[in-house]
């Protein structure tokens, strides 16, 4: 057995030994840890989507900051619709795809492309979004980081990348402990900060004593149309709460049996834990006082004079844990550390669903078909390295800013969800008609209220979020959904093209051989290679066989012919002129003749091939070949057959007992 490579002794350090395919069973998830894995997405938004809010409101000034609860309450509202609602898909569906399997099946696979590039750009957004967010609140507790958001986002996905790639289970459990520890954290933040309170004990935030100022276009406050407009607007980017609930719907075949029940009490689970801390950090933040601005330098005020740009504003939790953990900064550290990690780890939930999807969409012909392999670790590899890879552009062209990416986000979220319950309203109407017990066609009934509920709410929001957002960057998640959209249908349409020419349609004629074979030996020098390709070809037992060289160095041309006759070959050899000093050409011309000449027989080009040890030594060898085969693979009628010579059998003892060819010949 050879010694492993140097490439390979990394991929194993890296990802781990390969598993055996019949050990698929071992990697489904616990609800323990599917929680985790698909549920960190949604949890991790309340981290910045408060912040979205209050950022949003703050252009009107404090009075506007003050409706930020009932903001909230609108965005909770629609959270528990859309949770009730894919609980039916996961119930409906426990195959997987969630909102594309939906809307594919139900309204055609024109809309379940729209649901699918919405998708696929919404995971890479996710990442894009959480690992930047995270970058920032890890920024925020170790200020030697600050400046250097960019690369250390880009080391995160690199790092989810590769912990993803040694496989869903063990990066569940990789990341069970932060997600269990943030929702610890969190939880009791949020119960010592109600407790101060009730009791009278809370005290000011730190940003309390400043005055925040609104924008100079809403000095009139919530008043008129653009007053109106900046609600709806701080309602959308609340809406990115919502993010992250379908990835429990497109991964219920990675859950353990009963799989549908699993995951819909995972999803339930999801939605309650981040309802509950959604509302309680809006709340402590109006009880706390805190002030945060879009443009802190020159909204917020200090002594009625700006703050400066040298003013570092800190995230909303992080506030509101300095200020409820005052006495105790270790819990502060602890608040602020979890919430950087489960940002980190929401990036996984996308690293889960994206590669999922990917899979089924290449099933069905919809993304090129490497997608639907799982790898070594039984994780589906190159959607994880394709959603790294993106990811990472976006970070980078965006500065890992969550303010700029954010106008880009919940898009492609509100799509599906407003199309995929439209497809379940349309599921449960073909089912009714043909059930006959009583009680579950109540239950139907009752289902396709909740979906037919779902479907108006996400719709409005849809509605609202394309309104104020689409000028301040949402076009492009648009433009990227479009371009996606059409990559989809060409691929395709390509793989629908190739199915229907290789179908046979006649057995008889498919059997058939060609009524003559040419052969034709390429052959430069007369070498160890060229005599193996000869040898092959003559046992072949072609119709006509000719070896072909082509002019280059009239020396080297009359060195070969005379060793071709002190050898005796017996095939007959053919010199190509090339008064360019072109070697591919003249090939390919002479070989497009002679199938000229015969349309209906078919032409067999050997070429000798040097089998090198090291990768590097390959550029030093078969370029000519290389280029052959490439212009002649598009000739109907030809086949390439590469003849290999392994340079290290120069070595064998039987070759060292034998003379060698004359010099000029065997260059």
């Amino acid at each position: 057995m050879s010694a492993p490579s140097v490439p390979d002794l990394l991929k194993r350090a890296l990802v781990g030994r390969p598993v055996r395919s019949e050990s698929m069973a071992a990697t489904l998830l616990p609800k323990r840890i599917a929680l985790p894995v698909f549920a960190s997405d949604a949890l991790s938004s309340v981290a910045y989507a408060p912040d979205e809010i209050l950022l949003t409101l703050s252009l009107a000034g404090m009075a506007a900051v003050t409706l930020a609860p009932w903001v909230g309450l609108a965005v909770v509202v629609v959270m528990m619709a859309v949770v009730a609602s894919y609980r039916q898909t996961v119930h409906a569906y426990p195959s997987g795809g969630g909102g594309y399997a939906v809307v594919r099946e139900n309204l055609g696979h024109r809309a379940g492309m729209v649901v699918a590039s919405a998708l696929l750009v919404d995971y890479v957004l996710t990442v894009a979004v959480s690992v930047s967010s995270g970058a920032q609140y890890l920024a925020a507790a170790l200020p030697a980081a600050r400046g250097h958001e960019v690369v250390l986002a880009v080391a995160i996905v690199a790092v989810l990348m590769v912990l993803n790639l040694r496989g869903v289970r063990e990066s569940g459990t990789a990341f069970a402990i932060p997600t269990y520890a943030f929702i610890g954290a969190i939880g009791l933040m949020i119960l010592v900060g109600l407790w101060q309170v009730l009791t009278g004990r809370l005290e000011p935030a730190a940003s309390a004593g400043l005055t925040l100022v609104p924008d100079p276009a809403f000095t009139q406050g919530l008043t008129g149309l653009a007053g109106g407009f900046l609600v709806l607007r701080a309602f959308s980017s609340g809406s990115a709460a919502l993010t992250g609930i379908e990835a429990v719907s497109n991964g219920v075949p990675a859950f353990r049996r009963p799989k549908a029940r699993n995951a819909a009490t995972t999803l339930l689970l999801l939605g309650l834990i981040a309802v509950t801390m959604f509302m309680s950090i809006l709340l402590l933040a109006g009880a706390t006082g805190l002030r945060i601005a879009q443009d802190p330098a020159t909204q917020l005020l200090d002594h009625g004079r700006p703050v400066g740009p040298g003013y570092a504003q800190d995230p909303v939790i992080s506030q509101i844990a300095a200020t409820v953990f005052r006495g105790a900064p270790a819990l502060f550290v602890l608040v602020t550390v979890t919430t950087g990690f489960i940002l980190v780890l929401a990036a996984n939930t996308a690293f889960n669903g994206f590669p999922s999807l990917g899979s089924v969409l290449a099933r069905d012909g919809y993304l090129p078909r490497q997608m639907h392999t799982r790898g070594d670790r039984l994780a589906f590899s190159n959607g994880i390295v394709l959603l790294a890879a993106v990811a990472c552009a976006f970070i980078v062209a965006f500065g890992a800013e969550v303010t700029r990416l954010i106008q880009l986000y919940i898009v492609g979220v509100f799509v599906t969800f407003t199309l995929s319950q439209l497809g379940m309203v349309r599921h449960w109407g073909r089912l009714l008609p043909d059930e006959q017990d009583r009680r579950v066609r109540m239950r139907m009934r009752r289902a396709r209220a909740i979906n037919a509920f779902g479907a108006v709410l996400t719709a409005v929001v849809l509605g609202i979020v394309l309104a104020t957002k689409f000028t301040h960057g949402a076009w492009i998640t648009v433009l990227l959904m479009g371009l996606v959209f059409l990559g989809m249908r060409g691929i395709a349409r390509h793989y629908d093209t190739v199915a229907r020419d290789i179908t046979v349609l006649d057995p008889s004629a498919s059997r058939a051989l060609p009524p003559r074979v040419h052969g034709i030996v390429l052959v430069s020098k007369l070498h160890e290679p060229a005599m193996r390709a000869i040898a092959y070809a003559r046992a072949t037992r072609p119709t006509t066989l000719e070896a072909v060289t082509v002019n280059i160095d009239d020396d080297d041309t009359a060195a070969l012919r005379r060793a071709w006759q002190e050898f005796e070959i017996p095939v007959p050899l053919t010199v190509l002129d090339s008064p360019f000093r072109e070697i591919t050409r003249p090939v390919v011309n002479h070989v497009r003749a002679v199938r000229w000449e015969s349309p209906r027989d078919l032409v067999v080009v050997f070429v000798p091939e040097y089998v090198v040890s090291h990768w590097w030594e390959q550029l030093l060898h078969n370029q000519s070949a290389l280029r052959l085969k490439a212009r002649l693979l598009f000739t109907p009628g030809v086949i390439m057959a590469s003849v290999p010579f392994q340079l290290h059998e120069a070595d064998h003892p039987d070759r060292l007992a034998r003379p060698p060819l004359p010099r000029r010949a065997a260059r």
